[in-house]
């Protein structure tokens, strides 16, 4: 029973499996599926959707969130009252003390039910500048070089004007060269997802310069903040750190070894959390990223709503896929048209399924 406001919600979710439009490479492996997990949270009037994209690189799977789940809804069953996140973020974190990506799932649709509630979408209940998002990147994950070209030519031919390229698979100097050639005029981003040494990364970024990318991506593996700063220091482009960044403190861990941090909701645990690390990584001086995992706009489009208070954004997530259950946030070209957004909450919506009131 609710202990706070006589409110009562029902929640609910369910595992999906999302086909990829191409099979998407990086140096860990190649996805051709996305699992994720849909959560549903309802006050009988409207309902909140969120959802978990697990990660094994995390410790996360579709069955450790399933297995999550129970515990961490009946906190919000228990607490009954959608707007009370900072008291249901506490005592989910208290229930399940990992699972980062189970607890975002129930937080975003925590956050799109409140905001259904108040009639607003969510960049505007948080008072936040549509105009401020910025250009999406569209991802080119790692592939024969002429497959890679052609993707780069589709990609740029579909008004996307920034790319990020996966590397760390071998053959980086000719893959990279065949996005180049097929999108001469945009801007390119390098994410090796860690796989290379220090002195790799410090070697390959003079071709990465050759190229003109704006930054490189986790180029050595999470834990290894010292090589980071090594590569930060001798290379010759800038460094974000993903992999090696989870929560807002792991941002001050590594403020000073980077250029920019990445966040992400799945692996921050809540849209709170998400905010902080943007904060903590200004406080530092440093520029922060937006990401997502493989993953619907049933949670990519809560990402959207935040992407005003980030440098950089790379929520290309749903667009990999070959067919997602939800619309979301308007992107063409990976532009985020927040002011586009006609109805509130995330905008995350199955198609015919908008809700009254």
């Amino acid at each position: 029973m609710p202990t706070d406001t006589g409110d009562s919600l029902d929640t609910a979710f369910e595992r999906v499996s999302l086909p990829l439009a191409d099979p998407f490479t990086i140096a860990r492996g190649t996805t051709e599926t996305a699992e994720n997990v849909v959560v549903r949270v309802s006050d009988g009037t409207r309902e909140g959707i969120g959802a978990a994209a697990p990660s094994a690189y995390y410790g996360e799977t579709p069955a450790t969130v399933e297995a999550a789940l129970p515990d961490l809804l009946a906190v919000v069953e228990r607490v009954g009252d959608p707007h009370a996140r900072q008291r249901i973020e506490r005592e989910m974190r208290e229930t399940v003390s990992r699972n980062p990506a189970a607890r975002a799932a129930v937080d975003v649709a925590l956050a799109d039910l409140a905001a259904k509630r108040l009639d607003t979408p969510l960049y505007r209940q948080w008072g936040l500048d549509p105009a401020a998002a910025p250009t999406s990147s569209f991802s080119i994950g790692s592939a024969d070089p002429d497959e890679m070209r052609a993707k780069a030519e589709r990609a740029v031919a579909e008004g996307y004007s920034v790319l990020k390229v996966k590397l760390g698979t071998g053959r980086d100097a000719e893959r990279l060269a065949a996005v180049r050639a097929g999108a001469p005029d945009a801007r390119i981003r390098v994410d090796a997802n860690g796989a290379w040494t220090p002195a790799e990364a410090v070697a390959k970024t003079e071709m990465l310069a050759e190229h003109d990318v704006e930054f490189l991506e986790q180029p050595v593996p999470g834990p290894d903040v010292a090589g980071l700063r090594r590569v930060r220091e001798r290379g010759a482009v800038p460094v974000a750190a993903d992999e090696s960044v989870v929560t807002a403190a792991d941002a001050a861990r590594v403020a000073d070894a980077v250029d920019i941090v990445v966040a992400k909701v799945e692996k921050c645990g809540s849209l709170r959390e998400t905010r902080r690390v943007a904060s903590v990584a200004h406080a530092h001086g440093c520029e922060a990223m937006l990401g997502c995992m493989v993953a619907s706009y049933a949670v990519v489009a809560a990402g959207c709503h935040l992407a005003p208070l980030f440098d950089y954004v790379d929520l290309d997530g749903s667009l990999l896929l070959a067919e997602d259950p939800f619309d979301g946030v308007p992107m063409p070209g990976g532009e985020i048209d927040l002011a586009a957004v006609d109805r509130p909450g995330t905008g995350a919506v199955e198609p015919g399924g908008d809700e009254p009131g």
